[in-house]
């Protein structure tokens, strides 16, 4: 078996993918048709050419606007289930996955319709694949500290399904120093949290992530190559980055793939992951990364072995799955 071919059927884990960026084109105009919304394309094909965006912010924007179809927990069991296919597909046994309540709660769809319809998802493709799954709620960083809490508070009567907190959307102008408070709060219920740092924002923005939300893994953080005390300490406490390769040549974080630093990190002793961020919008799934990393870097197997083991032990699953997932990987890529 050719090594790719070994490199895609490998057990693995994604840890950094925004369910609402799964939305894929012909799914978001059978919701829209569904729920009667007025969607501002006529075509598939003329929402697919809108997918050229220049920067994080213009992203967001479509982002947005597709979200609007999603208003029933059946709209969001379909959403889960169809991302939870490809991903099984790609290989991925473990999945990680953020979800932003304040996309949905502002437009008057509730915290339980949300969770339940995601939940639900999550039953149907566990019956499908065995994939196991866990929720990671997300803070919109673009909004107020006063917002977050609300939709924490709104968050309470689910909490048994919630396994992290996380913060994403526009990172520049908005520090992660501005939800240390909301943080605190999610640590002090038991929660671990994650932040999106070092991807538009500079690598102070990941010293903030560390210092002051206290966060367990760092979401894109490949900014951080730019100061050389903070890559020793990433690499001395194997901090995880959960790194996004086709979103980063995407939104213009580098020009190409050939210019990513993904070498660089791996090089230094990070502890990398690779993911697939918004794979509707950004050229494709879990898979299609590994492709494209494959053919920029050529990668050997110790190598993808090693980014794979990243996966499991910096998710949030227990010490004896960890195990049980590396031993699969290493007998799967043997060095």
């Amino acid at each position: 078996m050719k090594l790719l071919d070994r490199v895609l059927s490998c057990p693995k884990a994604e840890l950094h993918l925004h369910i609402e960026g799964s939305l894929e084109p012909e799914l978001a105009f059978a919701l829209a048709q569904r729920n009667h919304v007025d969607f501002p394309f006529n075509s598939v094909e003329s929402l697919r050419a809108a997918y050229n965006f220049s920067n994080l912010q213009s992203f967001l924007d479509l982002y947005y606007a597709c979200a609007d179809v999603l208003r029933t927990e059946e709209d969001f069991h379909d959403l889960m289930l169809a991302y939870l296919r490809r991903a099984a597909a790609d290989g991925v046994v473990h999945a990680e996955i953020m979800f932003d309540p304040q996309t949905h709660t502002a437009r008057g769809i509730s915290m339980a319709t949300v969770i339940n319809g995601l939940r639900a998802g999550i039953a149907t493709a566990r019956d499908e694949s065995g994939i196991s799954v866990q929720l990671i709620l997300s803070f919109l960083r673009h909004l107020s500290e006063e917002d977050a809490f609300a939709t924490l508070k709104l968050a309470e009567p689910h909490l048994a399904h919630v396994a992290a907190f996380g913060l994403d959307s526009s990172e520049m102008g908005h520090p992660p120093s501005k939800f240390e408070r909301v943080f605190k709060a999610c640590r002090d219920l038991g929660k671990p949290v994650v932040a999106h740092a070092g991807e538009e924002g500079p690598p102070a923005y990941i010293i903030e992530a560390l210092d002051l939300l206290q966060v367990s893994r760092i979401d894109h953080g490949v900014r951080c190559v730019e100061d050389k005390a903070l890559v020793q300490r990433l690499a001395a406490t194997q901090r995880p980055l959960t790194v996004c390769p086709l979103s980063n040549v995407r939104l213009c974080v580098f020009k190409e793939m050939a210019r990513h630093t993904l070498p660089a990190m791996l090089d230094a002793g990070l502890c990398v992951t690779l993911n697939s961020d918004d794979p509707a919008y950004f050229g494709g799934y879990l898979g299609n990364n590994l492709r494209a990393v494959q053919a920029a870097f050529n990668f050997d197997a110790p190598t993808w072995a090693r980014i794979f083991r990243n996966s499991f032990n910096a998710s949030f699953i227990s010490a004896e799955q960890k195990a049980e997932w590396c031993a699969k990987v290493d007998a799967h890529l043997p060095g």
